[in-house]
């Protein structure tokens, strides 16, 4: 299994916002600076993660990207759903479905003991996959010692 940059540029954006913005919107080139990732191709993997209704957009001078739901409800598989097509180690495992369909018939349909082993491990990594969110990395995050941003367009008065 191979992901692809979408999926671990969309994981790793959206723990930024997670860890770094709170619940204040976070702005485009903020994310793409502190990740060193494209901010052209960061809008494109943020269309599938509205599309999914995972993050939101808010237009504006005090606008950006915030998260739809709570860091707890949001899980990696949520995120990997959103960017990749399927999350397989092989195509041959797993039931085809509306958003998947097999590129070609398997002759050992049926008959295959390997296939069933990565049926299971398919299912061991969507298991995995399902119990991290975000709440998760930005605990691992904090106990690793990684230092959050402080947002720039905060103003102070005295």
């Amino acid at each position: 299994m191979r992901l692809s940059t979408k999926s671990r540029y969309g994981l790793r954006a959206m723990f930024d916002i997670a860890y770094n913005s709170g619940s204040m919107p976070a702005q485009i080139q903020d994310i793409s600076r502190r990740q060193q990732i494209s901010p052209r191709y960061l809008e494109q993997i943020f269309q599938n993660l509205k599309r999914a209704g995972i993050l939101k957009s808010k237009r504006g001078p005090k606008g950006g990207y915030c998260l739809a739901k709570s860091l707890d409800q949001i899980t990696v598989l949520d995120i990997l759903n959103a960017t990749e097509q399927d999350i397989l180690l092989v195509d041959c495992a797993g039931a085809t479905t509306k958003k998947r369909k097999r590129k070609a018939e398997c002759p050992f349909e049926g008959k295959c003991i390997t296939q069933s082993v990565w049926e299971d491990a398919n299912t061991l990594l969507n298991q995995l996959f399902s119990g991290l969110t975000l709440q998760t990395l930005c605990q691992r995050a904090h106990d690793m010692g990684i230092k959050k941003e402080t947002d720039h367009r905060v103003m102070y008065y005295i």
